[in-house]
């Protein structure tokens, strides 16, 4: 009987959080190993579907460049990478669309579909959604963002959960492979997100001591950039993050992907499981 009574305690903390996101917007970007898992892929489509279901407009966008390093190396091309992204030949390009637009897309919808959701499948290619320039000659055909119309997205959002696939519509009208995180970023932007979520391979971002950060401002960020502490990949992550706030995100927030349901948990609970960067920390 207690646990009967725990699960219905855990029901009613959510309540007043249902009420605040109801009707408002949070964009989710996935990749590392909550996209590589298959049980975690399953958890996470669970994760969408109740917050669909509970009238939070969800939004999907998700990477996989370890399932394209495999592809490529099963087709016995290179992969060469530069500053943490993708060196993209025409030749990488059709393996990364085919992947990311093709077989990883597909799959998330058919899982969400499969569990009692409606998801579509998209690129930022789709309806002219998202629109970028070449990063550099050496980069080859990586972009990055210069527009994002997120019209197709808002007609769609209160029916269905979007899986968006990190793919552009470059200067030239070429299609132009884009880092996951700052075409989420983006797209927060321009739908003018209550959240932006990522789901990383990490629990967060961590203090000099190794603690878990739970809120983070841009001021005390900067200092930690400044400082060293915030260093490696998680300089992008935080940097996107602050962007977003800039122009109108209200909260962004840094999870651990590899746990089970940490999206209901960082949404839905006072503590949250992960970082949440916000304009006043104390929020």
């Amino acid at each position: 009987m207690q646990q009967l009574i725990d699960k219905a305690r855990v029901l009613i903390e959510a309540l007043p959080y249902i009420r605040e996101f109801r009707g408002r917007t949070v964009v989710v970007k996935v990749g590392g190993r909550a996209l590589e898992d298959l049980a975690l892929r399953e958890r996470l489509a669970e994760d969408l579907i109740l917050l669909h279901w509970v009238g939070v407009q969800v939004v999907l966008v998700h990477g996989g460049g370890t399932q394209v390093s495999a592809m490529l190396d099963r087709l016995g091309v290179q992969s060469t990478f530069s500053g943490g992204l993708r060196v993209t030949s025409a030749e990488t390009l059709e393996v990364v669309e085919m992947v990311l637009a093709g077989t990883i897309n597909k799959e998330i919808v058919r899982l969400i579909d499969g569990l009692g959701g409606v998801a579509v499948g998209l690129t930022g290619k789709d309806g002219g959604m998202v629109r970028a320039r070449r990063y550099s000659e050496k980069l080859g055909l990586v972009g990055e963002v210069i527009q994002v119309d997120p019209a197709v997205v808002e007609h769609l959002v209160e029916d269905y959960i979007p899986v968006i696939a990190p793919l552009a519509i470059g200067e030239q009208g070429e299609t132009l492979n884009i880092n996951a995180d700052p075409f989420a970023a983006y797209l927060a932007m321009a739908l003018n997100a209550e959240k932006l979520v990522l789901l990383t391979d990490v629990e967060g971002v961590k203090d000099a001591d190794g603690k878990l950060i739970s809120s983070l401002s841009p001021e005390h960020a900067d200092r930690m950039i400044d400082a060293g502490t915030i260093d490696g990949g998680m300089i992008p992550k935080v940097q996107n993050a602050l962007e977003a706030l800039t122009e109108g995100v209200k909260k962004v927030h840094i999870i651990d992907g590899r746990l089970e349901h940490a999206l209901l948990l960082e949404v839905f609970t006072k503590e949250g499981v992960g970082t949440q960067v916000v304009a006043d920390e104390n929020k």
